[in-house]
């Protein structure tokens, strides 16, 4: 997944960290509005997360589309991204096709709340949920994301947000994961059977 905000890596390629896509390169546009997952941190959140074979992905966005071609190479069954932004979208797409994952991946060119409530009305369920906005949008997009989880996420789904390290995810859950990487904070939140 590829928040916005300072760029953790420079213009050019990222690698898959494992699965069928291990080692593949993904582009990274040449802009300071996205902030890609890295390696160290994308290897820490699949590791936590344990086997995802035939699991089904919602990449907020998207960006680059890291997270969920991550996902996708390591056995997930299909992923939707969601991106608003032109120049990610468009880098988004070509990653999607350079990996071959189109027939797994759908792409939603909206802003991530109407992406949300149109998933929902869709009836469309995932079993994780990767949400890594701007850094400034962290509250307005947890205050979004709450009336919908229950609703997107099947039971025991994962919730997996990333912000900054000084952060704290404000859903009415109690994560099950929550972790700091640099200047990442990783926090995972289950959907119980015992959730309200």
């Amino acid at each position: 997944m590829s928040g916005r905000g300072k760029s953790a890596h420079p213009p050019g390629k990222i690698r898959i960290v494992a699965g069928t896509k291990r080692g593949h390169k993904i582009a990274v546009p040449e802009t300071e509005n996205l902030r890609p997952t890295g390696e160290r941190v994308r290897e820490a959140i699949f590791g936590a997360l344990g086997p995802i074979n035939g699991l089904r992905v919602l990449d907020l966005f998207a960006g680059t589309g890291a997270m969920g071609l991550e996902a996708l190479s390591r056995g997930a069954a299909d992923c939707v991204f969601v991106e608003s932004d032109r120049v990610a979208l468009a880098t988004l797409r070509q990653n999607i096709q350079l990996l071959d994952f189109e027939s797994s991946s759908r792409v939603l060119s909206i802003d991530y709340k109407v992406a949300l409530h149109r998933l929902a009305s869709e009836g469309k369920t995932f079993d994780l949920l990767f949400a890594d906005p701007p850094y400034r949008m962290l509250s307005e997009v947890e205050a979004s994301l709450q009336p919908h989880l229950s609703r997107l996420l099947v039971e025991n789904g994962v919730l997996v947000v990333e912000g900054p390290r000084s952060s704290e995810v404000g859903l009415s859950r109690v994560p099950v994961f929550d972790r700091v990487y640099g200047d990442t904070r990783v926090t995972m939140i289950s959907m119980g059977s015992d959730d309200q």
